[in-house]
């Protein structure tokens, strides 16, 4: 048994497959072609995306700090009214106070906008 390879194929369906299988693998080739070619595009298309804040990206963060900007805004209103309320009891100290407080707020809110109308 020395020298056996192990049941033939028939001839006819070899040449039947052969065709088959060239088509098949030269499929894959275009396609491996195709994404190679394809790979570099996508790369720096993704690259991109994320190197740039799109437009409703940058209004979200706008509004976020605005939001922060009026939350503190607010709690120092509250913060100055019982300063206020304190100085006009007769502790200097918190008028003092308040009057740091009211400094502060104005420097806030010049940086929030405007409401039209305002």
């Amino acid at each position: 048994m020395a020298g056996a390879k192990g049941p033939a194929m028939p001839r006819p369906l070899l040449l039947l497959l052969a065709p088959c299988t060239a088509l098949a693998l030269s499929g894959c080739l275009a396609k491996t072609a195709l994404d190679v070619a394809t790979a570099p595009v996508k790369i720096a298309s993704k690259g991109v995306d994320m190197a740039t804040t799109s437009q409703s990206e940058a209004d979200e963060k706008r509004g976020r700090e605005i939001r922060k900007r009026e939350e503190k805004l607010g709690k120092m209103q509250r913060t100055y009214d019982k300063q206020l309320a304190r100085c006009q009891d007769g502790d200097r100290n918190q008028c003092d106070e308040a009057r740091e407080t009211y400094a502060e707020m104005q420097q806030i809110s010049a940086t929030l906008p405007t409401e039209p109308g305002d």
